[in-house]
Parts: C-alpha cells; sequence; structure tokens
C-alpha cells in the first residue's frame, strides 16, 4: 500500500503545472528555430539535397498538425488561403502539389535569414499568441517585411507546437 500526502499531490501537479507554463524566452526560441527551419530548406534546396524531408521535419517538428487541428493562413496564399492539414502546409513551403497550383514554395525563395519583432506576447499557461512583423532576407540582400500572428501550444513532451499561424504583407495604400 502507496500513502501519498496532500502536500505531495500538490507538489506534483505544481511541477507538472510549472514544467507546460509557456515562458516567453520559449516562444522566442521557437521563433529563432522556426526562421533557421525556413532558411535550412532553402539552403538544402540550393545545394540540390532532400530538402522535402528537410521541410516536412520542420512543418512536423513546428505545426501542431500531430496533436490537432492547425489555423494556417499563409502569406502568399489566396486560392485556397487556408492550410489545415500537414500536406497543404508542406505543399505551401515547397510547392509542386497540383491541390495547391498557386504553391511556388515560400521556403524555396531561398532566404538567407529569419528575424522576428513581437509587438506583443500573450502568454495563458500552455498556449500563448504572439504578434508583430517577421523579416525574410534574401541573397540578394533584399529584405522582404511581413506581419504575423503566431499561436502556441506546448506539447506533451515540453515543445511548443504551432496551432495558429496567420501572415500577411503590410497593406499598401495605392
Amino acid at each position: 500500500m502507496v500513502f501519498v500526502s496532500n502536500s505531495m499531490v500538490l507538489y506534483i501537479a505544481n511541477e507538472i503545472l510549472i514544467k507546460m507554463t509557456i515562458q516567453q524566452s520559449e516562444i522566442m526560441e521557437a521563433q529563432e528555430l522556426w526562421g533557421d527551419a525556413i532558411v535550412k530548406i532553402g539552403q538544402t534546396f540550393r545545394e540540390k539535397s532532400d530538402f522535402r524531408e528537410i521541410a516536412e521535419n520542420a512543418v512536423g517538428d513546428f505545426y501542431a498538425y500531430d496533436l490537432g487541428k492547425v489555423l494556417f493562413k499563409p502569406t502568399k496564399a489566396s486560392e485556397k488561403q487556408f492550410r489545415l492539414t500537414f500536406e497543404s502546409a508542406v505543399s505551401y513551403f515547397l510547392g509542386g502539389n497540383t491541390d495547391f497550383p498557386e504553391d511556388k514554395g515560400f521556403a524555396l525563395q531561398p532566404w538567407k535569414n529569419v528575424r522576428f519583432e513581437n509587438a506583443g506576447i500573450i502568454v495563458n499557461d500552455n498556449s500563448a499568441f504572439a504578434m508583430g512583423n517577421y523579416f525574410f532576407t534574401d541573397y540578394n540582400d533584399v529584405e522582404t517585411k511581413v506581419e504575423y500572428t503566431f499561436g502556441y501550444r506546448k506539447a506533451e513532451n515540453g515543445k511548443l507546437k504551432i496551432i495558429l499561424h496567420h501572415s500577411s504583407l503590410p497593406f499598401q495604400n495605392v
């Protein structure tokens, strides 16, 4: 027979809650790793290596399709603008999927750098949201500013996964 005191139960529950609570530093690290993955996909494409495997791994690592619903509205998508499945997200980054003919492979630009500037971050225990601008720099040193909103959920393994991703180009008043 095993006896556990109420204080031990509270301690264990508190430890689990602490591990599942998202910290702002984790969001910034996840953003940096996401940007590095976009760059790596493009570099692998330039090197004529298996960029598809790299992209599929990145989508699997960063997006929560394995945990449930993901809401993804990419920057350069207007015909089928919502990517609610793993396959449709991979298509956006790589192109070549006949179900999404407008996809040209956003990550195959290629980009040499991605940096985030958060306008704000909201944390609610094991979910969080970040909004701001991110900047993609290509190999001609042309920088593209994109507005974003990301929603994160902490998976049981402690990794942040994207549950919401909306990107758009800034409004052009013409």
